[in-house]
């Protein structure tokens, strides 16, 4: 899933591309991808495209006096093309989801790989009125997010640390990625519940928040929007690498499975050298003996 890192380099490549273009036409290929109809995507067409601008995982497309929001959920992602296709696109037809093609060639596509749609494109006036983004907690890397407003975050929070970085509500853009780099930067156990810091432990947890997200940024800067999968991937230290050695102490790191993601964590920095707990496989293994 991108998270911030990556769509503010999207932002940041598409307010270089798009300054100046003109929106000839927007064709939708998939039902499910358009969350409003008013004002209709042809509302957009013969627009000029202004700033772009990142509200946590969204990315907000400035046309004219509305503005094109979209998320990419898990799957989705933005392709840029110098040139597009003469043929129109043809709905159903692979993972092809929403074209939008600017004046003199050249475009974009959003796409979404998978089954499970959950790619969003809103047509606004307001950003606000999208309900994602009016729900949003501050932005991590905003000026005024200070350690002082990280403490309030967790203050009363009964929730695992795991869980309050990546709800949206509370701390805008971070995922599960980055979730999991932030707690490995800060020798957090992801289990730890959020209310139980002490002082010093918030001030550790909240410079691991603001340097994660702002190297992980300065790596994507400048990388073609193709590219940015990868770079994330190589510049990831546990989070998708269960099974080898931990960068830091040289551990293996270990893996805690649920049902539709997983974690990644270093015993030895983070919980004391002890195992979590998967109880997702501690039942599957139950279930083969019992059979």
């Amino acid at each position: 899933m991108p998270e911030l890192p990556e769509v503010e380099a999207l932002r940041e490549y598409l307010d270089e591309h798009l300054a100046g273009r003109v929106v000839e036409r927007v064709v939708p290929l998939a039902v499910s991808v358009l969350k409003t109809y008013d004002p209709p995507l042809t509302a957009l067409e013969g627009r000029p495209a202004g700033a772009v601008a990142r509200h946590g995982k969204f990315l907000d497309l400035r046309i004219g006096e509305l503005h094109l929001v979209t998320h990419l959920a898990r799957a989705g992602w933005l392709r840029w093309q110098d040139s597009l296709p003469a043929q129109p696109p043809r709905p159903g037809k692979g993972p092809l989801a929403l074209r939008v093609a600017l004046d003199g060639g050249g475009g974009f596509d959003l796409t979404e790989a998978g089954t499970r749609k959950r790619l969003a494109v809103y047509v606004v006036r307001d950003p606000q009125e999208v309900p994602g983004i009016a729900r949003l907690g501050p932005d991590p890397l905003a000026d005024g997010f200070d350690r002082d407003a990280f403490a309030a975050l967790l203050a009363g929070e009964r929730r695992q640390i795991k869980g309050v970085l990546r709800d949206q509500n509370v701390i805008a853009g971070i995922g599960n990625a980055y979730s999991d780099e932030i707690l490995h930067a800060a020798r957090v156990s992801p289990f730890k519940l959020a209310s139980s810091f002490d002082e010093e432990q918030i001030t550790q947890l909240y410079a691991a928040v603001r340097d994660t997200l702002r190297e992980a940024v300065g790596r994507a800067h400048g990388v073609a929007a193709g590219k940015l999968k990868a770079e994330k991937k190589s510049g990831l230290r546990v989070h998708g690498r269960a099974g080898g050695p931990c960068p830091v102490c040289g551990d293996t790191i270990r893996s805690v499975s649920f049902a539709d993601s997983s974690l990644e964590y270093c015993p030895t920095c983070q919980t004391g050298g002890k195992p979590l707990a998967d109880r997702r496989l501690s039942r599957l293994l139950k279930q083969r003996g019992a059979a």
